[in-house]
């Protein structure tokens, strides 16, 4: 358990910093007093969170690489397969940043967005945009220091890219009045630290990246994407269930759309340390499987599932307490209000269920079965998803559509770790 505290905690620190800067940020944003603005945050984020997706994907990827490696001493092999993740990161990122900043009006109009929550989301998706290549690298940088067990370095990353982003933030919103353009030019400068933070100690402590040989790029690139490919497509399926999501509750105006942008900012600051908690154990997984320690990579398991129902408990009693002061300070109006208490009193206990699959995930992903979290994420996120929010759509309103998102992916996540476990008694030959 204590292995498992250790690296859950100093990477949940990490994100903490950048889940409250986003979250101060739309607090920003709501002092404007425009709900539109509100709106358009949400609405942008709910699409930027696919470039996250990606890079979230290709981090895990470099750690489960690195880290098997590393669990076998082949420490060269590390650093020449850590090299071609590290530059297919920035392609990839490439690709992705020039299709949001090409596409941005045409994404938010498949999201429900319109009027002028439509045109100043496009402009934040778009600067935005400018800065995923620098992300994607930034991630995987990050990703290859958990593969050798930094879990201190790898939080000081997410730690700079927070601290740049609260200072810049009321900088460029207020001083400078750019309002939402401005929170989205914070976010760049604050991806553009997270990369410098993460790269610098893999040059200084870990002998930095082996010698780029394009030869070795392409016939690494079945290695690198059969991990990484099923990560990513695991990961992009959780932006697609928000899409389907923000989608029913654009139907009900941009005061719901503004409640939905505070739970869609508040969920992850109050459940970072679950959503660290697959990062943070796949590298302990990986480094285990390597060395054939089956019993070892099973009571991780065990440990993960286990912290991740006490912290959910402490949090939903935290949430409960502190709707009304949420609600107050962002300023909501009554259909706002009443989504923030619905996920507050009612949907935020069911999240232990994503933390099931977010840890089962980080299994699959790193005992060969990558393709198993691929599937499993997209089953919750599309059928456990699309048919549960349209009927509590139809039912309540904005805040049936709140819970039956909740609702909907209970039976994948129990299906996951069942096969998380019968897999770790008989896992596959380690690639």
């Amino acid at each position: 358990m204590r292995h498992v505290l250790v690296m859950a905690l100093s990477a949940s620190a990490g994100l903490l910093s950048m889940f409250v800067v986003d979250f101060v940020d739309l607090y920003f944003i709501s002092l404007l007093g425009n709900a539109a603005y509100t709106a358009a945050v949400g609405f942008a984020g709910t699409l930027i969170f696919f470039n996250m997706s990606v890079g979230i994907g290709l981090m895990i990827a470099m750690s489960a690489l690195t880290a098997r490696r590393l669990g076998r001493g082949d420490a060269e092999g590390a650093r020449a397969i850590a090299t071609n993740i590290f530059a297919a990161s920035i392609v990839v990122g490439g690709v992705l940043g020039a299709v949001f900043f090409i596409f941005a009006p045409q994404l938010l109009d498949l999201i429900g967005a319109s009027g002028e929550a439509r045109e100043r989301g496009a402009n934040y998706i778009r600067i935005v945009a400018l800065s995923v290549p620098v992300m994607t690298a930034g991630m995987a940088s990050s990703g290859l220091l958990r593969g050798h067990g930094d879990a201190r370095r790898a939080m000081n990353a997410t730690l700079a890219a927070g601290i740049v982003n609260a200072v810049l933030d009321p900088i460029f919103i207020f001083a400078l009045n750019f309002s939402v353009e401005g929170a989205a030019m914070a976010s760049v400068c604050a991806r553009i630290a997270m990369a410098a933070t993460a790269i610098y100690p893999v040059l200084k402590h870990y002998g930095g990246f082996a010698a780029f040989e394009k030869p070795k790029f392409f016939s690494d690139l079945p290695v690198i994407f059969g991990i990484a490919g099923p990560a990513v497509l695991t990961n992009v399926a959780t932006p697609v269930g928000g899409v389907i999501v923000m989608r029913y509750i654009a139907e009900h105006g941009d005061a719901a759309v503004a409640g939905f942008a505070v739970i869609g900012r508040l969920t992850p600051l109050a459940f970072c340390v679950i959503f660290a908690l697959s990062g943070a154990v796949g590298p302990i997984i990986g480094q285990n499987f390597g060395a054939g320690q089956l019993a070892r990579v099973r009571a991780t398991l065990t440990k993960a599932l286990q912290f991740a129902a006490i912290y959910t408990g402490i949090v939903w009693i935290a949430l409960a307490l502190g709707a009304g002061p949420i609600i107050a300070g962002f300023g909501l109006s009554d259909a706002g209000a009443e989504i923030v208490r619905t996920f507050a009193y009612f949907a935020a206990p069911l999240f232990y269920f994503n933390g099931m699959l977010f840890i089962a995930n980080a299994a699959f992903n790193n005992l060969d079965r990558p393709t198993w979290s691929t599937g499993f994420n997209w089953a919750k996120n599309t059928i456990g998803v699309l048919p549960f929010v349209a009927v509590g759509g139809a039912m309540a309103g904005g805040p049936g559509v709140v819970m039956g998102q909740a609702v909907g992916g209970i039976i994948f996540a129990l299906a996951a770790v069942f096969l998380a476990y019968r897999l770790s008694a008989r896992p596959g030959t380690a690639g």
